[in-house]
């Protein structure tokens, strides 16, 4: 009775508070509804937003169902997702961001928000969700992030992130997708990733990362996708990672490691693997035959790597999409092409390049049979012989086709016309016959087509893409005729009034022969007797310097004064401070065009520039780097001290004149001026970097230019640059990868690097800062001496902060007017699609530039991105952009 009766007086106290603690969570949930409120308000308050996104989030409306991007509770009205992404947002994130205490997914990818990552992020403990990519965000990655003790999910990737990333985020061990691509992050790859047990994606390419592979990676036993690519890593890939039995992604492109593949790969080793990517390190040795085995593999990419041997068969590789081993030193055994008579099983495939290899014997019939899904064809540069399949034109679906520098024979088949969206035929330098087949004329799509130094004769089409000049290269076939003008080529034959046929140009070239030898004759006997006189005045001193330690030409100052006409006005090039360059003709056993750069001797630094140029150039030997004919230092008529250094001619000037052409420009001998387009800017910029590299890591003692600028890249007549003026090129000890320091600043205004102009030393990494700036030069049309540039804001600064979506906006007007231009010739039924393809590949390659020219010209030195590292990344720009190689995802 007693204990029924504390029942009731329980239930009655209960029933009495009931309504007090309903009242009193109410009220919680009200105050704290208020504060994610206001804090949501304050978020909206430093942010733009275009398309009114936002336009609901006020005072009046329901947080919960009315506000845009918001998604609340069931039971308790908090806020649990904040869902903006792709909205176009613009400005800070706000710190009150900390506030939504109850928050599970924060996704803000893909809009502009610029600043910091604020602290705050770290107390939302319960979220789960956080995904911050595709935008502007820069400085360090806060380590209090550590704190989202529920996090599942980290994305930061495309953003300017710099700094090392904290070893703290090896606390999240919920943690399944971290991804942090695409920044400017250094440092090690911290150990206390190893405790990431529950990781399955894990991606940290391009960004500046350093130092070894870290083999705690290896205890990540649910990694399914690591993805290292485009950093500095170095070593050997750990053997513990091999064991990761779960990896289906691998890539590692690149980077400096070395080493070989392990036997098994495919097999034992990664028997889930889908996507092997090695390009563009220093790995060797043979593939492995248990990739045969590989049967979920669809991408297999060793480019750019010393592999040797033979490829084993791949015919089971059913799923197989990419295979590009280019670049290696495959080859070299019997029955070495058999591989590629395997691939015929593999249905779904779209790209197979081998070019660059040692691979020899018959080009096999097979590759007719292969899949009708192939886009790119490139088998160029290896040792190829018998004749191009006339089945080829099976594979309808070909974007690029590339067979050059082999040793084919026979006639181009006309079957090759079928693939209908063809956009680039690449079958240079064979031995290749016949006619032009004038249905390639038909196609479309065909924006490249180069056929040059083959044996082809007859006419040449005149429609199609045969009326772009720069479209068509056909240099090295004597026998070819007609075609538009600006090809240059001979008439072709016609029939004379006896039915037989009598070329044209040939009555052409003899009217032009009587007429030239009429004029040598009478300038003979005009100007003989006045150069026998000069000649004999001309016997000054001559010392040929025997630093150079060459069999030169031996040259006096008479000689000079008169390739240059007297050191006419006509004939200058340019001037400095340390002296001018004339062009000049030399009167030797043929006439040679020369530049002759004399040195100004009332300059201080004059001298030692003589001897510091002629120390270098007469160790090098490069393709990249200015040929010099010979020096001479004599005395004048005069008496006075007379130096100069006389160079092989570059026919169309210097870069700098090329970028910002003007009418101001120096007269030269006459060239046809054009504007650079994307490609030829990106040619030079390989050559310029082929040359750094070859300076900086093929000597005892590395070179350093010190000068590096616009104006002292030279151009061929083919666009081939090269490096010149070494007056201030400096060896480096062999002891330190530093030149003790100077209170002389090395180098130009605008681009010698800031710790020059602090007093630093001399080293590699301000040639580099220097082609940074000189490549975004390139990008923009813009000088680093522009008068918009104040101390505020500099070349640098204006494009990382245009990174990644204003790229377009910051870029020399010029190449997107190639870009439209290229596309408004087409057919209407087919520009649309051209079009979007070409802006995406144009699009992604300018961003790309533009990244490589920031990493180059970071503040920080030993930040700067290594020159042999810019080399493989704009090369893999240009097969992007020329169609050899496809988008990276």
């Amino acid at each position: 009775m007693e204990s029924s009766c504390l029942v009731v007086r329980i239930w009655s106290v209960f029933m009495s508070l009931f309504p007090l603690m309903i009242i009193t969570m109410a009220s919680s949930n009200l105050r704290a509804n208020k504060v994610e409120r206001l804090s949501l308000l304050a978020f909206k308050a430093v942010v733009s937003d275009p398309l009114g996104i936002l336009s609901s989030w006020n005072y009046s409306s329901n947080l919960c169902h009315e506000w845009r991007g918001i998604t609340c509770g069931r039971r308790r009205p908090r806020v649990k997702v904040l869902d903006l992404r792709s909205s176009q947002l613009k400005g800070v994130l706000s710190p009150h961001i900390g506030n939504l205490s109850f928050l599970r997914t924060l996704n803000l990818r893909r809009n502009s928000f610029t600043g910091t990552i604020p602290q705050e992020v770290g107390r939302l403990s319960r979220l789960q969700v956080l995904n911050l990519g595709d935008n502007l965000f820069k400085g360090y990655i806060p380590m209090n992030i550590s704190h989202c003790s529920n996090l599942h999910y980290l994305f930061l990737a495309n953003n300017s992130l710099t700094g090392e990333i904290p070893i703290e985020l090896g606390s999240l061990l919920k943690l399944q997708e971290l991804i942090l691509r695409r920044n400017n992050l250094i440092g090690e790859i911290p150990p206390s990733f190893g405790n990431f047990s529950s990781l399955k994606v894990l991606s940290m390419k391009e960004n500046n990362l350093r130092g070894l592979m870290n083999s705690r990676l290896g205890k990540l036993k649910s990694l399914r996708d690591l993805s290292l690519g485009t950093n500095r890593l170095s070593g050997t890939i750990p053997p513990s990672i091999y064991n990761l039995s779960s990896i289906q992604h691998i890539s590692v492109v690149g980077n400096q490691l070395h080493g070989t593949l392990p036997s098994g790969l495919g097999y034992t080793i990664f028997p889930k693997l889908q996507i092997f990517q090695f390009q563009m390190n220093r790995f060797s040795g043979p593939i492995p035959s248990t990739i045969s085995n590989a049967s979920y593999l669809s991408r297999f990419g060793i480019s750019n790597n010393t592999f040797t041997g033979k490829v084993p068969s791949l015919a089971r590789l059913s799923n197989l999409v990419r295979l590009e081993i280019d670049d290696n030193n495959l080859g070299n055994e019997d029955g070495e092409l058999d591989f590629l008579s395997s691939l015929v099983n593999c249905t779904g495939l779209e790209l197979l390049d081998i070019n660059g290899n040692n691979f020899q014997g018959v080009l096999p019939e097979s590759i007719s049979n292969l899949s009708t899904k192939l886009k790119v064809m490139s088998l160029g540069r290896n040792q190829l012989r018998g004749s191009i399949p006339i089945g080829i034109g099976n594979l309808i679906n070909l974007f690029v086709l590339s067979f050059e520098e082999n040793l084919l024979t026979g006639p181009i088949p006309s079957s090759i016309c079928k693939p209908s969206k063809l956009s680039s035929l690449f079958i240079n330098h064979n031995q290749l016959s016949g006619t032009i087949p004038f249905c390639l004329r038909n196609l479309t799509w065909l924006s490249r087509l180069d056929l040059s130094f083959n044996d082809f004769e007859g006419e040449v089409p005149i429609d199609g893409v045969f009326r772009n000049s720069t479209a068509v290269c056909l240099v090295g076939n004597r026998g070819l005729c007609g075609g538009v003008t600006q090809l240059n080529l001979p008439l072709c034959c016609s029939e004379s009034s006896d039915g037989s046929l009598f070329p044209l140009w040939t009555l052409v070239f003899s009217v032009f022969s009587l007429a030239v030898g009429s004029i040598l004759v009478l300038c003979y006997h005009c100007c003989v007797p006045l150069y026998r006189s000069n000649k004999r005045k001309a016997k000054a001193k001559v010392t040929v310097i025997p630093l150079l330690d060459l069999s030169l030409l031996k040259l006096s100052y008479g000689d000079l004064l008169k390739a240059t006409d007297g050191f006419s006005s006509r004939n200058l090039i340019g001037s400095g401070s340390s002296g001018s360059v004339y062009w000049g003709v030399l009167d030797q056993q043929e006439e040679t065009i020369v530049a002759v750069k004399v040195l100004n001797l009332q300059s201080s630094r004059a001298s030692r520039s003589f001897v510091a140029e002629c120390k270098v150039l007469k160790s090098i030997r490069h393709r990249n780097l200015v040929k010099l004919v010979t020096a001479c230092s004599s005395i004048d008529f005069q008496g006075n001290e007379f130096k100069a250094l006389v160079f092989e001619f570059m026919l169309d000037g210097n870069l700098d004149e090329m970028l910002h052409y003007s009418a101001h420009t120096v007269v030269r001998v006459p060239t046809v001026q054009v504007h650079l387009n994307l490609i030829q800017r990106v040619n030079i910029a390989i050559d310029v970097a082929n040359a750094l590299d070859y300076l900086h890591s093929h000597f005892h003692n590395p070179i350093v230019h010190c000068d590096l600028k616009p104006s002292n890249v030279l151009l061929e007549k083919d666009m081939t640059a090269r490096v010149c003026d070494f007056g201030l090129a400096t060896y480096l000890p062999h002891t330190s990868s530093l030149e003790s320091s100077s209170n002389i600043i090395r180098g130009s205004i605008g681009y010698f690097p800031p710790e020059y102009g602090m007093g630093g030393a001399v080293s590699t990494y301000g040639d580099v800062y220097s082609y940074g700036i000189l490549l975004l030069e390139m990008l923009t049309g813009k000088r680093p001496t522009d008068d918009m540039f104040t101390d505020d804001t500099n070349l640098h600064n204006f494009v990382l902060m245009a990174l990644p979506e204003r790229v377009k906006e910051i870029c020399d007007p010029l190449l997107l007017q190639e870009k439209e231009s290229s596309t408004s010739t087409k057919p209407a039924s087919n520009r649309n699609d051209v079009q979007n393809d070409e802006t995406r590949r144009v699009e992604e390659c300018l961003i790309s530039i533009a990244r490589i020219g920031v990493a180059c010209s970071v503040h920080l030195p030993k930040a700067r991105m290594e020159i042999g590292k810019v080399v493989a990344e704009l090369r893999v720009i240009r097969d992007v952009l020329t169609g050899t190689r496809m988008l990276r995802e």
